[in-house]
C-alpha cells in the first residue's frame, strides 16, 4: 500500500511539473498609441516589423510566438485609458506607447496597479521618470535631455533672455520648467511664456506671438507637438517674424515632422529659413542601413508614413520587451496572472470593460528588473537603462534650415557638448562640459545672415526707457537742468556712447531732485531695481552695496574717496635746499669730502708731483681736489693705483647721492606742504575734528559704517563754496578740518580755488557708471559702447570740455611733511667707501714701513764699512717717527735711486 500511495505522488509529480514547466506556446503585448499620427504611422509599421523579425528569429521566445495588441488613442487621454484596459484584459505582459506624455501619465498608473512594465518610444516628459511611475520605461531620450542640450546652445550663443512657446499640457510645461531649471543653473532665463492650447488655434497663436513683439527677447524656443501643417511657422512668417534679429529654436518635435515628410514636401521649407533645432541622434551603422531598406520595402502603399527617429525607437522597443520576456520565461519557466480581490470592483454590471477579469502579472517586477538590464545594439543604436528607466542619452544632431535644406552644423552629448563630430566618433572619452570648447559650423540665421544675433531689442511697447537723470545743486558740470534742458559731462557721455550702439534706443530722460539740493543716490539707484526707472544716467558710484540689485555699464569715469585740506606753499621758504638730508647726512657727507681729500694726498703725494710743494699749497690741493669731483673738473691727476681704486668708490657713492638729492629737491620744490597734522585718513579718524562731506553721496554710509566715524562729526556741504568756506574756517571756528569726497568732485572743486590740497592717495578705488536693471541686455551693449568712446579719444574730449573750462588742475596730493634722506638709507655706501679707503691706506702704510726698515738696514751697513766704530743712534720712539715721516715725505722715485746705489756701489780707485 505504502509503494502504491509513492508511485502515484511521483506520477502526480511529474505530470504537473510537465504542466508548468513547459513555455507558452504564445506571449501577448499590447500598444496603445494614436494610429492617425505622424509618430504613430511611422510606429505602427516599424512595431509590426519587429514583431515578424522577432517571431522569426529562433534565438528569441524558443518557438513562443509573440503577439502584437495594438489600441487606438487618438490622442485622448479618455480614449488611451480604454485602450489600455481592452489590451490588459486580453492578458498582456507589457505596454508599448504611449507617445503622449499625457496620456502615458494615465496608462502608468493602470500598468503600475497590475504590474505590467509601460515601455514608452515617444513620451518624454521628465516627470515620468519620478518614483510616482516604477513600472515606466522610456526608449527614447527624455526632454531633461534635450532641455540641456537647450541651454547649452542659448549659452553658447552667449544670450541672456529667452521667449518659451510651448504646449499647455504636461509635455510642455514640465519641458520648460526643466528648461527653466537648466537655465537658472547657468544664470539664465525664461523672459517670457507663450502657453498654447492642445487645440492648436491659429487665432491664439497669432495673438501670443504679436504680443510677444512688446517684449525685448528675440529669442524664441518652441516646445510643441509634431506640426505637419507648419501653422506655428507659417503664422510667424506672416507676422514678419522670421526676419533678422529674431531667432527661432526648436525641439525635436520639428525634425521629427519635416523627417515624416516625402522629398516633394520637404523642398517647401522657405517658411523656417534661419529656424535652428534638434534632432534625436541616430548613429550610422549596418543595422539600421538593414531596416532603412526593409522599411521601405514595408511602407509601399501607406501615405505620409516616411521613416522619423520614433519609427527606430519603436522598434528597439519591441526587440527590448522581447528579449525581457524571453529571458524571464527562462527564469519562471512559465507566465501567470493572478486575481488581485482588492483592485476587483464591487460592481461590474453593465461594464463592458469587465475590470473584474484584470489580473495581476505574477512577478512582474522581475520582469521589471530584466528590463532595466537591457542591453545590446538595435537599429538606433546602443539600448541601455539608466537607473532612471531612461535610454542613456545618444545626443541630438543640431540642424539648421537654409534654402529649403536641412543641414547638420554639429551635434550635442551630455558628455562632449557640442563638436562638428559625433560624439561616438570624438577620439576621447573624457567629458568636457566647458562652453568654451564647444564648436559648432556656420549657421544661416532668420534674415539670411551668417552673423550672430543679438538676440534682444529695445522692447516695442511704444514707451521709451525712462532713465532718471540725478537734478544736482552742486558741481553742476557733471549733470544739471536748464532751461528744460538736461546738460552735463554725463550726459555728453551717455548720449555719444549711443553713437556707437549699433541700433536705435528711444529713451526719455526723468529728473530726480529739487535742485536745491542733492538727491540720495542710493533711492535713486534702488528705484531702478524696483522698475521705476529702467536705468539711471549721471555721476553714480560704482560700490559694492549698489552692485546686488542693478547692473552698472563699464566705468567712464575713475572715482574714489579722497581727503581736502587748506595747503600752504613750502617754495617761499630761503633754506629749502638744505631739506632733503637730514643733519646726521649732511655731517656724513662733509665728513667724507675731508676724509677723501686727505687719503688722496697721503697716497699720492710721494708720486705726484701735483701733490707736493708748500704746505700751504699741499692743504689747499688736496681738499680742492675733493670738492672738484663733485662737479668732474679735476685738474690734477691721480697717478697711484691705490688711489685710482678709492676714487672708483667715491665716485660711485657721490653719483647715487647727488642724484638722490636732485630728485627729493625737486619733489620738495614741487610738493605743497600742509598747514594742518592731518596726514592721512587714520589721523583723520583718531582725530576729534569735524569731517565735511558732500549731501548725497555715498561717503556719508561709507564713513560711518565701514570706517565707524560717529556721525555727529560729519558735516553736510552742498556746493563747493561751502567747501571753501568750512575749510578756511577750521574746526575751531565752526568749520571742519578736512572734507571727504569722491575724486572727480575734488578735481573740479581744486580747479577753482587754491589753498587747497588732497592729502596723500585716495583710500578707496571706485568708479562712475550708468546703472541698469539686473540682467539688462543694454548693459552689456553700452560697456562696449563706451571702450570704443574711451578708444577714440573722444570721451576725453568730452571730459576736457566740461571739468578743464579754467584750466585742469593737476592732482594735488600732500604729504605732512618732505621726505628727507637720512644716514641709515645710504650707511651701506659709506661703509663700502670706508672700507676701501682704509684698506689702501692700510697697504701704504705697510709699504711705506717695509721702504723704510730696509732703508735703515742699508744706512747701517754702510756706516759699519766705513767706520771700525759702531755709529751711535738715538733709539727715542719721538726720534723715530720723526725719520720715518720724513722718510715718507720724500718722493718714492728718490728713495728707489739710493736702493739702486746701495746694491751697485762704485769701485774704489786706487
Amino acid at each position: 500500500m505504502k509503494s502504491f500511495v509513492v508511485s502515484h505522488l511521483v506520477i502526480w509529480t511529474i505530470f504537473c511539473g510537465g504542466i508548468f514547466c513547459s513555455r507558452p506556446a504564445s506571449v501577448n503585448i499590447g500598444a496603445v498609441f494614436t494610429f492617425d499620427s505622424v509618430i504613430g504611422r511611422a510606429a505602427k509599421v516599424a512595431m509590426k516589423m519587429a514583431v515578424d523579425d522577432v517571431n522569426a528569429d529562433p534565438r528569441i521566445l524558443n518557438g513562443t510566438h509573440l503577439n502584437l495588441i495594438m489600441k487606438d488613442a487618438a490622442c485622448s487621454v479618455f480614449l488611451g485609458a480604454i485602450g489600455a484596459f481592452q489590451a490588459l484584459e486580453e492578458g498582456i505582459v507589457a505596454m508599448v506607447g504611449p507617445q503622449s506624455s499625457s496620456i502615458a501619465h494615465m496608462v502608468s498608473q493602470i500598468a503600475d496597479a497590475l504590474h505590467v512594465p509601460l515601455v514608452s518610444y515617444g513620451a518624454t516628459d521628465p516627470t515620468l521618470s519620478s518614483l510616482q511611475f516604477p513600472y515606466f520605461f522610456r526608449t527614447i531620450q527624455s526632454d531633461l535631455e534635450q532641455m540641456i542640450a537647450v541651454a547649452d546652445l542659448i549659452e553658447f550663443n552667449e544670450w541672456k533672455e529667452v521667449i518659451a512657446v510651448y504646449l499647455d499640457d504636461d509635455y510642455g510645461r514640465n519641458g520648460m520648467s526643466a528648461l527653466r531649471d537648466e537655465l537658472e543653473n547657468r544664470r539664465l532665463k525664461i523672459a517670457h511664456k507663450l502657453p498654447l492650447s492642445i487645440q492648436f488655434d491659429p487665432n491664439e497663436i497669432t495673438t501670443l506671438l504679436n504680443q510677444s513683439k512688446l517684449f525685448g527677447p528675440r529669442v524664441y524656443v518652441v516646445h510643441i507637438n509634431l506640426d505637419p501643417k507648419l501653422r506655428f511657422f507659417n503664422i510667424a512668417n506672416k507676422l514678419e517674424m522670421m526676419t533678422k534679429d529674431y531667432v527661432w529654436l526648436v525641439t525635436d518635435w520639428l525634425f521629427a515632422t519635416l523627417d515624416s515628410f516625402s522629398p516633394v514636401n520637404q523642398t517647401s521649407l522657405s517658411v523656417l529659413q534661419g529656424v535652428v533645432g534638434f534632432r534625436q541622434h541616430i548613429p550610422d551603422s549596418r543595422k539600421k542601413r538593414g531596416f532603412v531598406s526593409q522599411w521601405r520595402n514595408a511602407h509601399k502603399g501607406i501615405p505620409n508614413g516616411s521613416l522619423n527617429a520614433y519609427g527606430y525607437y519603436a522598434y528597439d522597443t519591441i526587440w527590448a520587451v522581447a528579449r525581457s520576456i524571453d529571458r524571464f520565461i527562462r527564469l519562471h519557466n512559465n507566465i501567470t496572472f493572478v486575481v488581485n480581490h482588492k483592485n476587483k470592483p464591487s460592481h461590474t454590471q453593465g461594464n463592458d470593460l469587465q475590470l473584474d477579469k484584470l489580473k495581476i502579472l505574477a512577478s512582474g517586477s522581475d520582469l521589471g528588473s530584466i528590463l532595466l538590464q537591457s542591453n545590446f545594439t538595435g537599429v538606433s543604436g546602443r539600448v541601455q537603462f539608466n537607473s532612471n528607466r531612461n535610454i542613456i542619452s545618444g545626443g541630438y544632431d543640431v540642424i539648421n534650415i537654409n534654402q529649403n535644406a536641412m543641414t547638420t552644423v554639429g551635434y550635442w552629448s551630455n558628455c562632449s557638448g557640442f563638436s562638428v563630430i559625433p560624439a561616438e566618433n570624438l577620439k576621447t572619452k573624457k567629458c568636457k562640459r566647458l562652453t568654451q570648447g564647444h564648436k559648432l559650423g556656420n549657421i544661416t540665421w532668420p534674415g539670411g545672415g551668417t552673423e550672430r544675433p543679438r538676440g534682444w531689442v529695445i522692447a516695442d511697447n511704444g514707451r521709451p526707457l525712462r532713465i532718471g537723470v540725478p537734478r544736482r545743486a552742486s558741481f553742476v558740470e557733471f549733470v544739471t537742468v536748464k532751461d528744460h534742458q538736461i546738460l552735463g559731462y554725463c550726459i555728453d557721455v551717455f548720449n555719444k556712447t549711443l553713437e556707437f550702439i549699433p541700433y536705435e534706443v528711444p529713451y526719455r530722460f526723468m529728473p530726480v531732485g529739487n535742485g536745491k539740493s542733492n538727491p540720495s543716490y542710493d533711492e535713486l539707484v534702488k528705484n531702478v531695481a524696483d522698475s521705476v526707472y529702467d536705468a539711471v544716467v549721471g555721476d553714480i558710484a560704482i560700490v559694492t552695496n549698489r552692485t546686488q540689485y542693478v547692473d552698472f555699464s563699464q566705468p567712464y569715469a575713475t572715482s574714489g574717496l579722497v581727503i581736502v585740506a587748506p595747503v600752504d606753499n613750502a617754495r617761499s621758504n630761503a633754506w629749502v635746499f638744505l631739506q632733503p638730508f637730514t643733519a646726521d647726512m649732511w655731517c656724513a657727507t662733509a665728513a667724507s669730502f675731508v676724509m677723501i681729500g686727505v687719503v688722496i694726498w697721503i697716497l699720492e703725494h710721494r708720486v705726484n708731483d701735483d701733490f707736493r710743494g708748500p704746505p700751504k699749497r699741499q692743504l689747499v690741493t688736496a681738499f680742492m681736489f675733493s670738492l672738484s669731483t663733485l662737479f668732474k673738473t679735476n685738474q690734477e691727476r691721480t697717478i697711484s693705483s691705490l688711489s685710482k681704486m678709492v676714487m672708483i668708490v667715491w665716485l660711485f657713492l657721490l653719483m647715487v647721492i647727488t642724484a638722490s638729492y636732485t630728485a627729493s629737491l625737486t619733489s620738495i620744490l614741487t610738493v605743497e606742504q600742509l598747514s594742518s597734522p592731518i596726514t592721512g585718513i587714520d589721523s583723520l579718524i583718531a582725530s576729534n575734528w569735524p569731517i565735511g562731506y558732500q549731501v548725497g553721496s555715498f561717503a556719508y554710509s561709507y564713513l560711518t559704517d565701514s570706517l565707524y566715524i560717529s556721525k555727529s562729526r560729519l558735516v553736510q556741504l552742498g556746493s563747493p563754496e561751502e567747501y571753501a568756506k568750512a575749510l578756511k574756517k577750521g574746526p575751531s571756528n565752526g568749520g571742519v578740518a578736512a572734507i571727504i569726497d569722491e575724486l572727480p568732485y575734488v578735481e573740479l572743486f581744486l580747479s577753482k580755488e587754491t589753498g587747497f590740497g588732497i592729502i596723500g592717495q585716495p583710500f578707496t578705488k571706485s568708479s562712475w557708471g550708468f546703472a541698469f536693471q539686473k540682467e539688462s541686455p543694454l548693459a552689456l551693449d553700452m560697456s562696449t559702447a563706451i571702450l570704443k568712446l574711451a578708444e577714440s579719444g573722444e570721451l576725453q574730449k568730452i571730459h576736457d570740455k566740461w571739468l578743464c573750462k579754467m584750466g585742469c588742475s593737476e592732482k594735488t596730493t600732500s604729504n605732512s611733511k618732505p621726505d628727507q634722506l637720512h644716514l641709515i638709507s645710504f650707511w651701506g655706501l659709506y661703509l663700502s667707501c670706508g672700507v676701501v679707503t682704509l684698506a689702501s691706506l692700510l697697504v701704504f702704510l705697510l709699504r711705506a714701513i717695509r721702504q723704510y726698515a730696509r732703508f735703515k738696514r742699508r744706512e747701517k751697513d754702510i756706516a759699519v764699512a766705513s767706520s771700525s766704530e759702531p755709529s751711535k743712534t738715538s733709539s727715542h720712539c719721538s726720534q723715530v717717527l720723526l725719520n720715518f715721516f720724513n722718510f715718507i715725505d720724500e718722493k718714492e722715485e728718490a728713495i728707489k735711486k739710493i736702493f739702486t746705489q746701495c746694491d751697485n756701489p762704485e769701485p774704489q780707485v786706487r
